[in-house]
């Protein structure tokens, strides 16, 4: 899948084009939080009008749907919204997926709410540079069709979990009452897209999973990526005695006796030959757990007390951590139920404050009014006592002239 400005192999691999009229490239895509469930599926992208002969024509038929492929891992989604710009008012949903085979990049599945925005996003970004510090390329390819192929559960989660929230967990409003559209991660948890601005780093307030995966340890002697031991002293990385030894030999010219297996978080002590940790991180999701075995147990190897029975082992720690993800998530929920019983307490609080003060703002004014009206009144009032006085005078002089006129005659 080659598109102007980049090399074809930075791209997502993609299957071969259809042989309809309009070409499209199938891509398989997947979502969700590796250690818990993942959505797979398959999005059928149109062809790059940029990489063909007819490069001044958008596909026909498309659709208000574009898919922005390659985008680089340390590129929060904080930030690729601010990248959008002016666009992200329009646009109606955001999903974060994994393009397979693609490591380090993650793609965006963006529907806008017109056609015009969408054509519009295409002609400004596509072949635009995300940093001017950097090569990094944004594609944008317009999407015909999503298909979701598979569900699989990876560990047990309550039914809690599985319903949506209709609320974002960061603001706590309603999903749907936000006019910037609505991201959904990578790990398949929706916020408001204005909502994530508000936490700095990549990983997922909710679940704390981080598409952006730590770099490979290796033995800083042989170099080897397996069996790896890090001194909890110094971070020296070695491999075990299985390999090439080196984390024992880092212990005999040091005696830094202490070391953390890599692959198992387990503390290994050399001086009493035995493992001296009491908690261990669960893979199912991440927590930590109490690590109660009681077998004797050899230097990079299993107890006894686990080798006799794994089978029962294993389904008490199952057991165990479906017992803790089923109450962190009624916690949580519990929780987020609390706060917004209370944000909307405080809603009606500032609303009912709201109202006396403009009762009171309306009080205020009809008591001014009605002075000024009373003001007015007596004013008038006075005026006409003047002019009633006046009249009376004038009807006294008349009638005095009247007389007088009279007598002028007779005489």
């Amino acid at each position: 899948m080659a598109t102007a400005g980049k090399p074809a192999a930075s791209l997502p691999p993609a299957a071969a084009p259809s042989t309809s009229a309009h070409a499209l490239d199938s891509v398989h895509f997947s979502s969700g939080n590796p250690r818990i469930e993942e959505t797979r599926g398959v999005v059928l992208l149109h062809s790059d009008p940029h990489a063909t002969a007819s490069s001044s024509r958008l596909p026909v038929g498309r659709k208000p749907r574009v898919c922005v492929l390659a985008v680089p891992n340390h590129m929060t989604y904080a930030d690729f919204c601010r990248f959008c710009g002016a666009f992200v008012p329009h646009t109606l949903e955001m999903r974060i997926v994994r393009i397979d085979d693609a490591e380090d990049q993650y793609s965006v599945l963006i529907n806008f709410d017109t056609q015009n925005s969408t054509d519009n996003f295409y002609k400004h970004f596509n072949g635009k540079q995300f940093s001017s510090l950097e090569g990094g390329v944004c594609h944008v390819r317009f999407v015909e069709d999503l298909h979701y192929t598979q569900l699989i559960e990876h560990a047990h989660s309550s039914a809690a979990s599985l319903a949506e929230q209709p609320t974002c967990p960061v603001c706590l409003e309603r999903l749907d009452q936000d006019p910037g559209g609505i991201l959904t991660t990578i790990c398949n948890h929706s916020f408001h897209c204005s909502c994530i601005s508000k936490w700095a780093d990549s990983s997922c307030p909710v679940c704390r999973y981080c598409q952006q995966q730590p770099e490979k340890s290796m033995c800083s002697i042989c170099g080897t990526l397996e069996n790896l031991w890090i001194c909890v002293i110094c971070g020296h990385v070695g491999c075990g005695r299985y390999k090439g030894g080196h984390a024992i030999e880092h212990w005999k010219e040091t005696q830094h006796c202490y070391s953390l297996e890599l692959e198992t978080q387990k503390v290994w002590d050399y001086a009493g030959d035995n493992y001296v940790h009491r908690l261990i991180q669960s893979k199912t999701d991440g927590k930590l757990v109490e690590y109660n075995c009681h077998g004797g147990h050899t230097a990079e190897n299993t107890c006894s007390l686990c080798n006799g029975d794994s089978a029962m082992s294993e389904a008490l720690l199952n057991s165990k951590f479906e017992a803790i993800v089923e109450e962190y998530n009624d916690l949580v929920t519990s929780q987020l139920e609390k706060q917004r019983n209370y944000y909307e307490t405080r809603l009606l609080e500032d609303k009912e404050e709201t109202d006396k003060e403009i009762s009171a703002a309306v009080e205020n004014a009809l008591i001014i009014k009605t002075q000024k009206l009373e003001a007015k009144i007596d004013k008038c009032t006075e005026e006409k006592r003047f002019i009633d006085e006046v009249n009376s005078n004038l009807v006294k002089n008349q009638e005095k002239w009247i007389e007088t006129i009279r007598k002028t005659q007779a005489r």
